[in-house]
């Protein structure tokens, strides 16, 4: 029922809260109640956009941040979510100018916005569109951990390694107990053959903050390399306690990973040319375009629900999002953040195949899986 006390703000900050909590289907509710009651509510209308943009409505989400710009064209929000909604159609002319309306209207400073823009452009694989943003917002904000980090990640996608080592080392100045980023400089340097500074960065991060068995397995290799250990020195009593933790019970992504080795070994190419990957032809998204002068009341869209199976033939169905949190819940510890369990998994699956795979978006971690013959995607 609706609660006409409230105002556009409340139910603007009630819908982020579920929105930041993942509560996606709660935090669409809460907006529409909100624009019945205030239908010219530009962030509501924002906020409906951000939403269906995590549920994969990507019509709908391009339809609430054009009616939102049409009740407020200097809004800046509304352009970074109209200039995502388009890269999902794969209209990149029509994106980079929204984002360009973006720094017309003076925000190019926004950390947060620009931020947003550099990731959306990451996640589509614009990795050279995306670093020319992350540069300039890093200059902009030398200050930023998490900008030189994302600087940082979208270098080593265009191979500059060296560039993405001193983000990382810029992203760490400013925040020591920034873990993801120390433990990725690791990754880097160990395979740049600097074991001491790969086993210098993991020292510095606590055994509790390591997720993957990855990490924990390198820095007591390394110990014992470097430093002289034995398998039953004190000195690696915390790191195999943790790694205990980890594999307490049975990981099926070991078993995957394994299968995952043996092919590539064999046939590196097989692996990836038995792909199904639907919807990327041809014509795939005309079929969710929406005229966008429909209104948001005259549908209800339906969620796109997809169906991965694994390599060991495990079966996740749900939005993108869901069936990795399905993943996570199933194959690893239900409490580990959803973030951690995407980088851990990435990070193993580098050290198998020597690929990367994107950590920021639930479809294109599937997706890139797939390419690499971890999963198949059936519907």
């Amino acid at each position: 029922m609706a609660t006409p006390f409230l105002s556009s703000e409340d139910f603007d900050e009630r819908a982020h809260q579920l929105y930041n909590a993942g509560e996606y289907d709660e935090a669409l509710e809460v907006l529409r109640e909100g624009l019945l009651i205030y239908p010219d509510a530009v962030d509501l209308h924002v906020g409906l956009g951000y939403v269906r943009l995590a549920r994969e409505e990507f019509a709908w989400a391009r339809h609430s941040f054009s009616q939102a710009l049409g009740f407020d064209a200097e809004h800046e929000d509304a352009w970074v979510g109209l200039g995502e909604a388009l890269l999902k159609f794969g209209d990149m002319d029509e994106a980079l100018d929204c984002f360009a309306r973006v720094d017309e209207l003076g925000a190019e400073e926004d950390l947060e916005l620009g931020l947003a823009i550099g990731r959306a452009l990451y996640r589509e694989g614009l990795y050279w569109e995306s670093s020319e943003r992350l540069t300039a917002l890093a200059a902009r904000h030398p200050n930023s951990a998490e900008a030189l980090a994302a600087l940082a990640y979208t270098l080593h996608a265009l191979g500059d390694e060296p560039g993405a080592c001193r983000a990382l080392r810029g992203a760490l100045r400013n925040d020591a107990e920034f873990h993801e980023a120390r433990i990725y400089l690791s990754h880097l340097l160990f395979e740049r053959g600097d074991l001491r500074g790969a086993l210098s960065e993991l020292e510095c991060v606590p055994p509790r903050e390591h997720w993957d068995p990855l990490s924990l397995w390198r820095t007591i290799e390394l110990k014992c390399s470097l430093d002289g250990c034995d398998e039953q020195d004190p000195r690696l009593h915390s790191w195999r306690t943790r790694l205990t933790e980890l594999n307490a019970e049975p990981d099926a992504i070991d078993h995957l990973l394994a299968e995952v080795e043996a092919a590539f070994e064999s046939s590196p190419v097989e692996g990836a040319a038995s792909l199904c990957v639907p919807g990327e032809g041809e014509g795939a998204w005309e079929r969710g375009h929406v005229p966008l002068g429909r209104s948001e009341a005259v549908a209800e869209p339906e969620v796109q629900l997809h169906r991965v199976r694994t390599a060991d033939g495990a079966v996740f169905t749900g939005t993108w999002e869901q069936i990795v949190v399905h993943m996570r819940d199933t194959l690893s510890d239900p409490s580990e953040p959803l973030s951690a369990f995407i980088h851990r998994t990435a990070q193993r699956i580098r050290t198998v195949t020597g690929r990367d795979l994107p950590c920021d978006d639930p479809e294109t971690f599937l997706r890139e899986s797939a390419r690499l013959g971890l999963l198949r995607i059936e519907a």
